[in-house]
């Protein structure tokens, strides 16, 4: 190898003593090439402490009844109903806003239609509600309109609702025709209002809906999107001018009392003829 070092084309310490650190390096290197196999480096190596394994570790399975564990979990989370969410029939349906209540009891036509005012935390809705949904089932062609009260706290007090389970039954142009509050113990007295106005009928007109004094109550509460046009009360045409003509100190002539066969012709035409009372 000393000799590999000589034929260099740089001096090696062999022929002078002052060689530099440049050839240095180039002669170690060479030395360290020729010592090496042709084939590359070693497959042993020189690493004191040995070889290292780096092999791949078969991951360690859970047991089964582990592994499903997080699933069921989940499933149970996510199908869990509330109790005001079971055995709810097709003809049970909650209520969203004071307007949704509205609008179906005036679209309800001539159906009975009970609105149940319940709470999540009250004790006795919650007893109550599986013998509702099971007389919601048994009667079909009744409507059940159910109100969260935690929802909709401003608007249960515009309606003067201050006990709860609380119901109330509306039928057709009739409007509210019953409303009580009851428990399990006394539901008789639901059954009996549900026999009572729940057979069929015919009314003479549109449905009516809430109170007039509910509406105007819902209106001016500022906590709801809820508006409501008074609508002005229609009489008969004949009536109106009788009832003008009738009133102290009235001076027109024409509201002077009409002869009868005047009042004969207005009565005949009175029924299709309708003016506002407001006038």
């Amino acid at each position: 190898m000393a000799e590999a070092f000589c034929g260099g084309s740089v001096a090696s310490p062999c022929r002078e003593v002052g060689v530099g650190l440049a050839g240095r390096v180039r002669g170690a290197a060479a030395a360290l090439a020729e010592s090496l196999p042709a084939s590359g480096f070693g497959n042993k190596c020189t690493f004191s402490g040995g070889r290292v394994a780096l092999a791949d570790r078969k991951t360690r399975r859970l047991p089964q009844s582990l592994e499903a564990a997080p699933r069921q979990m989940n499933l149970t989370i996510g199908t869990a109903m509330r109790w005001w969410e079971k055995g709810v029939q097709p003809n049970m349906r909650e209520i969203e806003s004071a307007q949704d209540l509205a609008d179906s009891l005036l679209n309800a036509g001539d159906k009975l239609v009970v609105v149940d005012f319940f709470s999540p935390g009250c004790g006795g809705c919650r007893a109550l509600h599986p013998k509702i949904a099971q007389l919601a089932e048994k009667n079909p062609e009744v409507i059940f309109l159910r109100v969260n009260y935690e929802q909709h706290k401003s608007m249960c007090y515009s309606l003067h609702v201050h006990v709860l389970p609380f119901f109330r039954f509306y039928r057709g142009a009739q409007g509210r025709v019953s409303s009580f509050s009851c428990t399990n113990a006394t539901i008789k007295k639901f059954k009996d209002a549900l026999a009572k106005h729940g057979p069929d009928r015919c009314s003479l007109g549109p449905a009516k809906g809430l109170e007039e004094s509910e509406l105007m109550a819902l209106a001016a509460n500022s906590d709801l999107d809820f508006t409501y046009n008074k609508k002005l009360d229609m009489v008969p045409i004949a009536d109106a001018i009788k009832k003008e003509a009738a009133a102290p100190g009235s001076s027109s002539p024409w509201l002077q009392p009409l002869p009868a066969t005047a009042t004969q012709l207005f009565n005949q035409g009175s029924e299709n003829s309708f003016l506002s009372s407001g006038r």
